[in-house]
């Protein structure tokens, strides 16, 4: 059987629960042990896919199809392992499985409670993994904080679960905060004594606390903790705020994490953790020869996490070429004012970010229609794809009323259209063209040499696509499809002639893009920034 190891928050959000449990799941798969990641996310949407990304940062997209939440993502990128749909859980989920049987009369004439109908459907989610793969160890991070109310059906769950299992199968570790008041000169304890004071009100004693704290935690305040909140010193772990996400795993190597997570959980690994890879990774990220400017321009730069996977892809592009990526975000309504060259010309490469509906397209439209004339590398994903297909269309063929039917549903030149099968979906959650699909490569094509194969497969999130009826003018005047889908003709890959480096994806690169596996497309875009330099 599987050990698990439950991971929960307590204080504030965003203290970077998902990040240290992949920090924490790198460390126990460099033990040579199989591991993976789950998210309980306790949230009524189904699944994130239907939410703005302000609310929610970036929407993640899985092998499978899955629309999931953004820790994922962290989870692929750390371990190096395809996530799916069963790595991430929501309450949406949970209460639309049990209704459903409800409805198809499996509870047999019974009512319908929180206990146990939602705790047996939640436990039956997060025991899924083990079921269908033979894992060591199954991480399950519980979204939201300690004390909120929606978390509760989770806390209760795994209650009963490592009351199940017995306790010398399930750990919890508890992510806390450790806050520094500069009038008083002193790191307090109370708030954490209160967030798991919160968790023994549900029944649940922590096995180790990890604490998030800007300054070195002193012995006696290791001591106070373990008093108070009922464990041992060893297990209370400081988890200093760090340069980057990517030195966390080494962090708790040195706070030694996985050493007390194994000992509590009787496992015998006297292997240490090989870490040689990741610690190469970070002397590149640390030690940079180079340095590019990137132009980001999107419509939700206000919020990072709206574009997470990008901004981690060019770290990994970034290392790979020894060379500091400085990513600049540039809002593509700004653009709309006639100031691009001001806010370009200084730039190295320009990405084109993904988006849906049409705020921000006029801008996208300038910038491409800048870096195409004035030879500046060019990255464009997803709708960044589609724009550089209406602004050749429209400046380069001519046809000034071509445009997408996203943004214009009644243009007489639809050079983006919506895909035939999208046409008669109703519903908006879960139903466009989503997960991973093959694509075949031309030969002598940027992308070709940067993949360095004909036949690649690759994640979407669309309901879009380049309209195929105006391939043969766009490719006599110079703007190629240089990847299709073997099977429907959809095109994949655009490619400029006569220029430095002009791509055009309609799928999602960032998000297979690892530490150890970093995206070629993004490493050769960097590379021709560098070039440009």
């Amino acid at each position: 059987m599987a050990k698990h190891i439950f991971v929960t928050g307590g204080v504030t959000s965003s203290l970077g629960k998902g990040i240290i449990a992949a920090s924490l799941a790198k460390l126990l798969q460099a033990r040579g042990l199989s591991v993976t990641i789950q998210k309980l996310d306790p949230y009524i949407n189904v699944d994130p896919g239907t939410l703005n990304p302000y609310e929610h940062g970036e929407c993640y997209v899985t092998e499978d199809g899955a629309e999931t939440d953004l820790d994922l993502g962290h989870y692929e990128r750390f371990l190096n392992t395809p996530t799916s749909q069963a790595n991430n859980v929501t309450t949406g989920r949970i209460y639309q499985t049990v209704i459903e049987k409800e409805r198809a009369g499996a509870f047999l004439g019974k009512t319908v409670q929180v206990i146990p109908h939602i705790t047996d459907e939640i436990k039956n989610r997060i025991t899924l993994q083990e079921k269908n793969n033979h894992w060591d160890i199954v991480i399950t991070e519980i979204g939201g904080t300690v004390g909120d109310i929606e978390s509760l059906p989770y806390l209760e769950a795994l209650r009963q679960l490592r009351r199940e299992i017995g306790k010398e199968n399930c750990l919890v570790v508890h992510l806390t905060l450790i806050p520094y008041l500069k009038a008083a000169k002193e790191l307090k304890t109370k708030p954490t004594q209160h967030s798991v004071k919160e968790l023994l009100q549900a029944g649940i004693q922590p096995d180790i606390l990890v604490c998030r704290t800007e300054y070195h935690l002193p012995k006696e305040l290791k001591e106070k903790l373990a008093l108070f909140c009922n464990v041992d010193e060893n297990s209370v772990i400081e988890a200093l705020d760090a340069e980057t996400i990517y030195d966390v795993p080494l962090l708790m190597l040195k706070e030694k994490l996985d050493k007390t997570v194994l000992k509590k959980l009787g496992i015998k690994n006297n292997t240490e953790p090989d870490l040689t890879s990741w610690k190469e990774f970070l002397g590149k990220l640390k030690n940079p020869t180079h340095e590019v400017n990137i132009g980001l321009v999107g419509k939700y730069n206000e919020l990072q996490d709206a574009y997470k996977s990008i901004y981690e892809a060019f770290i990994h592009a970034g290392a790979v070429n020894e060379c500091k990526v400085n990513v600049v975000p540039i809002h593509s309504e700004k653009l709309e004012s006639g100031e691009v060259p001001s806010k370009l010309k200084n730039l190295d490469g320009i990405l084109v970010a993904p988006g849906f509906g049409e705020r921000g397209i006029a801008g996208k439209l300038e910038a491409i229609r800048f870096v195409r004339e004035n030879k500046i590398p060019f990255f464009g994903i997803c709708l960044g794809m589609q724009c550089a297909v209406v602004e050749f269309s429209k400046n380069v063929l001519n046809i000034k009323d071509a445009n997408s039917t996203e943004v214009e549903p009644n243009t007489p030149n639809p050079v983006i259209d919506l895909m035939d099968d999208q046409k008669t979906v109703i519903n908006k959650g879960g139903t466009m063209r989503l997960g991973a699909y093959a694509c075949k490569l031309a030969k002598n094509s940027i992308s070709y040499k940067s993949y360095g194969k004909a036949d690649i497969s690759e994640r979407h999130r669309h309901r879009y696509e380049f309209n195929n009826v105006y391939l043969d003018r766009m490719e006599s005047a110079g703007l190629v499809a240089t990847g299709k889908n073997p099977e429907s003709g959809l095109v994949e890959v655009v490619e400029l002639k006569d220029h430095p480096y002009f791509v055009g994806v309609q799928y999602h690169p960032e998000l297979k893009s690892t530490v150890e596996n970093p995206h070629p497309l993004f490493v050769s875009f960097i590379k021709a920034a560098l070039q440009n330099k």
